[in-house]
């Protein structure tokens, strides 16, 4: 006796949670949470840093993959901008390279704005952070 139709639908599941550490400017698996913990306690994960008056540019190393979309590359560096303590903007990317020119990026657009609107570093990122959200 047939009870009736039964089938399986195939939901694809987020991949495993990967964990890196850099090989100098590289980015690499780990192959261990133990080897993880330990690097990010003891590696140098800063790309770099601008204070630009009381407006501090921070890019580092993440450690983990921040790209929570289903595919592409990982996003495992992450340049944000703070004033007066509070973050205002976030970007990420995949290697070092794209991290460092991010960094000077933003640094550049809050020079440039300093510069043509003769503010200081907290107004000109105003004004640049109303840009980038447009």
């Amino acid at each position: 006796m047939e009870l009736g139709y039964s089938f399986s639908m195939a939901i694809p599941r987020p991949p495993r949670l990967m964990h890196y550490k850099l090989d100098g400017r590289r980015s690499v698996p780990c192959d261990s949470l133990v080897e993880w913990s330990m690097w990010m306690a003891e590696g140098d994960r800063r790309v770099a840093e601008t204070w630009i008056d009381d407006v501090r540019i921070s890019t580092v190393f993440l450690g983990l993959d921040h790209n929570h979309a289903l595919g592409g590359d990982p996003l495992l560096f992450e340049t944000m901008v703070f004033v007066d303590g509070e973050t205002h903007e976030m970007r990420r990317y995949f290697i070092w390279e794209e991290a460092e020119a991010g960094h000077a990026e933003m640094t550049e657009l809050i020079r440039a704005e300093m510069e043509a609107a003769q503010v200081r570093a907290a107004k000109a990122w105003e004004q640049v952070y109303a840009r980038l959200k447009v």
